[in-house]
């Protein structure tokens, strides 16, 4: 699974979520992502590497927290 923005780190992604930054999910070919709940992501997209792995907590269909 992907964020909608290509973070290149997952410090990235924690700060964006951290400023407010509207942020969603989605899984090329693979189905319909949580709306709500827990999910997991990588970065960077395909097909690049993937560097970082983190857990996210979506709420109505945005990133609300990453572990």
């Amino acid at each position: 699974m992907y964020t909608s923005i290509n973070f290149r780190t997952k410090k990235e992604l924690k700060d964006a979520v951290a400023k407010g930054d509207k942020v969603t999910i989605y899984a090329p070919g693979l189905g319909t992502p949580a709306v709500n709940g827990k999910d997991c992501v990588e970065g960077p997209h395909y097909p690049e590497p993937h560097k970082w792995y983190a857990s996210v907590e979506m709420k109505d269909g945005y990133v609300v927290k990453v572990k």
